[in-house]
């Protein structure tokens, strides 16, 4: 089986209740970090790390995502017509090729395994990766891209050290070895209590799997929170395939929080030759209120 990773599963089909009122009628992953929605960071991560078909699993009220992501005949029209020349060069950059994206319904919101297993027959036999929009990563090289250069098989996670007391917002690797940036992992436990935590060391939303994860999905069985848990099925995995993490480098904001999509507003636009300097500008005004 070829180690290259060609696909890539992208779960948008969350209600995003955390950022009502604004998410009632808009995707959680269309909320704009600086001017560019969640979804197209991840989108052009993936292109960067050389995948070539984007599978979305959706639910009801997404519509928006798809339209992001296909050709707007009035607006090209309208902004060709005004002499935009670089915003209809930009707008056109970000669409896939026709036929490298696709669509899947995932009916009910049974979790992040669940919506993984819901697109098992667009990835077929091969290895994959999956991105979390929420999870933005500021780098020199994409996270992704860093993922697939390490992996050669088995699963492989993105992981990143947190907070004792944080542990219990995320799936925690228990740890059997280190070879620099690569962690042999031993086992991965969901959400545990901080006392039952085998560490630190949490997987954000990135991850590249070996398709055999569909045959653990496949059953359906409810774990933390009643939902299907991907971490349930790469634990299930562990002795089977090889599997570990990896200390990326960058810093990941969790832009399903309201703080760290404030923050990950404030670091992205700080990065932007022009923004950075009037950005920087605006928050020495307000520090200076304080």
């Amino acid at each position: 089986m070829s180690k290259r990773v060609r696909k890539a599963i992208f779960p948008v089909g969350g209600l995003g209740t955390r950022f009502l009122p604004a998410t009632k009628s808009m995707p959680k992953e269309m909320l704009p970090v600086v001017d560019k929605p969640l979804i197209q960071y991840a989108v052009e991560e993936a292109r960067a790390a050389g995948i070539e078909e984007f599978i979305f699993v959706t639910g009801r009220g997404k519509s928006a995502i798809e339209d992001h992501f296909d050709f707007s005949y009035e607006l090209d029209r309208v902004l060709s017509e005004r002499g935009r020349v670089k915003d209809v060069q930009q707008i056109k950059a970000l669409l896939p090729q026709p036929g490298d994206i696709a669509y899947v319904r995932q009916q009910e919101p049974l979790g992040l395994g669940h919506a993984v297993w819901c697109a098992r027959n667009l990835v077929d036999n091969e290895p994959f990766a999956v991105l979390l929009a929420d999870d933005l990563v500021l780098a020199s090289k994409p996270c992704l891209s860093q993922l697939t250069a390490a992996y050669t098989g088995g699963n492989l996670v993105a992981a990143m050290e947190v907070p004792p007391d944080q542990v219990s917002r995320y799936g925690v690797l228990d740890v059997a070895g280190n070879e620099g940036n690569l962690i042999k992992v031993k086992g991965i436990v969901e959400k545990p209590a901080p006392k039952d935590a085998p560490s630190n060391l949490c997987v954000i939303g990135r991850y590249v799997l070996d398709p055999s994860v569909f045959d653990h999905l496949a059953r359906l069985q409810r774990g933390a929170g009643g939902e299907i848990q991907l971490t349930d099925a790469l634990a299930a995995m562990v002795g089977q395939v090889p599997f570990h993490g990896y200390r990326f480098e960058g810093t990941r904001f969790d832009c399903g929080d309201k703080v760290g999509f404030f923050e990950a507003n404030v670091a992205f636009a700080l990065e932007r030759p022009d923004l950075g300097e009037s950005v920087r500008s605006v928050i020495q005004r307000y520090a200076k209120k304080k």
